[in-house]
């Protein structure tokens, strides 16, 4: 039998331990000081966070939606007083709805910020008038981005909207929606946190029977976010940040910090039962969990800065968000964590609060290791020795759930995103279908530099040639005099639909002697698919890569990092398929409250990627780093897989089940993308937890043997000098490059 070895940055574990546990409470307090330096700097940060980010700022759609913006402000109105004639007249046309709708008008045009101010008395424009002649539309243009137009909308909105003499007013447009959205989101968010907060200290307190160490992770999980609140607050000096990015804050902080909490503490309560002083038992803590929550800590912010590749700052938001609320819970776990388990020690297992529910019986003596997990190891072996069955099963189980996203529809957000009973929702819907030419729809087309009319005539007719097309409108003069000119495009079918989207590449290939660019929803929607099709092999290919390099240096393993991809992509079907299943088909659209539109916004399979494939690492690290402990000290594989899932499979299922609440708390929300996010989120992490981790890598572990570990001599070698592993022990006798890859052995 060979000697055992010493991992070799067992130094800089001794060294780490001293910094954390030297002075516990001047490090606690230090905490507390940058946590209310934190509060501070993080104030008012949701005031300053946008609800759009959806488009791709490089697009060519983007360039024109702004200059249409800025030389024809009438042209994109993103701000629609709906005007309801009321019961006592004879609808819009009526002498005294016209006067109010003429006093509306010039009141809001002399509002601050507000251009282009038109309406159907002024303008007659038949498609400014519902079919029925009730109601009609008071269109303008608020300038500046998001949050500027949102300020102006709550300064103005208590002024235009309601009753006002023969009418009744109430706003719509996409300035309107968005100022909605983000409203809902705020009060969406603090619910969440309201209902997720207790019933999360709940499971905890279920977890680990001690109260006091209940509290230690919601303690980890309220630094993280109060400190990414802090940094978003920075962030938004410099460049746009998304609202919906507060959500995965709540939802990482809480959830992460819980499950490093959970790993770290559960270990150094072993360390206790050992016989371990508090100091000893906090350094092996670290020397152990701790590099295991450090490695988990670097994939899962791996995977969200992967959405940095992309130019739409909705996803960049989540980047930001979400590597920062990670760094942040894992060194709150690593610093803050283990300075108050060192000053708690034994009292870390302070009010059993299970006794209230134990009394008159006899306290169970703990547990010791061979007992530890029991179930976990009998199901551990009874998938390995059904290995075959259980691997087929499972990867057919999870392909058949993921099925429906093959019919995928991509579209954009808009007022369907807000409930049904949402005031601009409704007023959305009303225009919908009272005003089937309604601003808004179809593609406009902007000119520069034409050189008479006589080309924009020839170029007019051209468009009008095309299939799909219904009317071309225009061309339109700038109002400012320079040399842009603009025409309407009006499409079959939906805005977004399929005619809509082949007409935009079509029109784009219109030929013409002056430069011309298309704008309007399906051309948006082009170009943000585009720009996720060009960004999306380089962000792959970074979650991939990262992904295997650092498995690698946790496990020096060749095998088990392809596995770890494989897998956890695997694990996310389900995910997909209940996406399209219930949001973009329908199905269940009852029971949760939102309005299906057919579609799925396009950003948004790319953000639940880069967040589940993320998690589902976390938990496989926390997995195969136990297993890897037990192999490295016992050189028995089979051995190691009972004793790694018997000794985390409850605790990666705790941790699951509790980050699952949070999600659900955040699938609370009326807001149909926040709903899909967290309830989707919800579901991938518990298939994760409790169907790959439970059942399909002991399968595939049992199916690939001892090659497992294998790895040839120079990628062993290269492990040996920067590879870390949570064994305190090095490899056994055996050598790993020896060992034949035979399936099964």
């Amino acid at each position: 039998m060979s000697e055992v070895k010493k991992p070799p940055s067992s130094g800089t574990d001794a060294g780490w331990t001293r910094f954390v546990t030297a002075r516990p409470r001047l490090t606690l307090l230090l905490a507390l000081l940058v946590t209310a330096l934190a509060v501070v700097a993080g104030g008012g940060v949701a005031d300053r966070l946008g609800s759009g980010g959806w488009e791709d700022p490089g697009a060519q759609s983007t360039y024109a939606t702004k200059a249409l913006e800025r030389e024809f402000p009438d042209s994109e109105p993103n701000l629609l007083l709906l005007v309801d004639a009321g019961e006592g007249t004879t609808g819009v046309d009526d002498p005294a709805v016209a006067a109010e709708a003429e006093r509306l008008a010039t009141a809001l045009a002399a509002e601050r910020g507000v251009v282009g101010v038109g309406s159907y008395w002024r303008t007659r424009q038949p498609a400014l008038r519902s079919e029925d002649g009730r109601q009609a539309l008071v269109v303008a243009r608020v300038q500046g981005d998001e949050k500027t137009a949102t300020a102006a909308l709550d300064r103005m909105a208590p002024h235009f909207e309601g009753e006002h003499g023969p009418v009744r007013v109430s706003l719509g447009g996409p300035a309107a929606v968005q100022r909605e959205v983000t409203r809902t989101i705020q009060e969406d968010l603090l619910r969440a946190e309201l209902i997720a907060l207790p019933v999360t200290l709940v499971l905890l307190v279920l977890v680990f029977g001690s109260a006091v160490a209940a509290l230690l992770p919601l303690g980890v999980g309220i630094v993280a976010i109060l400190g990414t609140n802090a940094v978003l607050r920075g962030l938004t000096e410099v460049t746009d940040v998304s609202v919906f990015a507060q959500n995965l804050t709540t939802a990482l902080g809480l959830g992460l910090a819980i499950d490093y909490a959970l790993f770290i503490v559960r270990r150094f309560r072993e360390e206790l039962a050992a016989g371990r002083d508090p100091v000893a038992a906090v350094g092996a803590t670290l020397r152990t969990a701790g590099r295991t929550v450090l490695f988990s800590a670097l994939t899962v912010a791996v995977s969200l800065s992967a959405m940095l590749f992309f130019p739409m700052y909705f996803l960049r938001s989540f980047a930001y968000a979400g590597v920062a609320v990670v760094l942040l819970a894992a060194a709150a776990a690593l610093i803050l964590l283990p300075a108050a388990l060192v000053l708690l020690g034994e009292r870390v297992n302070a009010l059993d609060l299970r006794r209230l529910w134990r009394r008159g019986r006899p306290a169970a003596a703990p547990a010791g290791p061979a007992e530890t997990g029991r179930g976990w190891r009998w199901t551990a072996a009874l998938v390995m020795r059904r290995a075959p069955v259980f691997a087929i099963a499972t990867t057919a189980g999870l392909l058949l759930l993921g099925l429906p996203f093959l019919g995928v529809e991509f579209g954009t957000v808009d007022d369907r995103q807000l409930p049904e009973n949402a005031p601009s929702h409704v007023v959305q819907e009303q225009i919908r279908d009272g005003f089937p030419n309604s601003p808004g729809g179809g593609l406009t087309v902007l000119a520069e530099g034409a050189s008479g009319p006589a080309d924009l005539a020839a170029y007019r007719d051209r468009l009008a040639a095309l299939p799909g097309v219904v009317r071309v409108d225009g061309p339109i003069g700038s109002p400012t005099g320079s040399a842009y000119t603009s025409f309407s495009v009006t499409v079959e079918g939906e805005a977004v639909g399929q005619t809509a989207r082949d007409l935009v590449d079509d029109v784009r290939a219109v030929d013409a002697d002056f430069k011309t660019s298309v704008t309007g929803q399906a051309a948006v929607l082009v170009d943000a698919q585009q720009a996720i099709a060009g960004a999306l092999p380089a962000a792959a290919a970074l979650v991939v890569l990262a992904t295997l390099l650092l498995v690698f240096l946790l496990t020096g393993s060749l095998l088990i990092p392809l596995q770890a991809v494989l897998l956890n992509a695997l694990s996310l079907t389900a995910m997909f398929g209940a996406v399209v299943w219930v949001f973009q088909d329908g199905n269940l659209s009852g029971l949760l409250s939102f309005t299906a539109t057919g579609d799925i916004e396009t950003t948004l399979p790319v953000l639940m990627f880069c967040i589940a494939f993320g998690l589902s690492m976390d938990y496989g690290v926390f997995l195969i780093s136990r297993m890897k402990e037990e192999y490295d000290r016992t050189g028995d594989h089979e051995s190691a897989v009972r004793t790694g899932l018997a000794r985390t499979g409850g605790l990666i299922t705790a941790a699951a089940v509790i980050l699952a609440v949070v999600m659900v708390a955040i699938g609370t929300s009326r807001v149909t993308n926040t709903k899909m996010l967290g309830l989707g989120i919800a579901l991938a992490v518990l298939m994760d937890a409790m169907v790959v981790r439970s059942l399909l890598v002991p399968a595939v572990m049992k199916l690939t043997g001892r090659a497992t570990w294998w790895a040839p001599a120079p990628l062993r070698r290269l492990h040996e000098r920067f590879g870390l592993s949570e064994g305190e022990s090095a490899p056994p006798a055996q050598e790993p490059e020896r060992i034949p890859v035979a399936v099964g052995t």
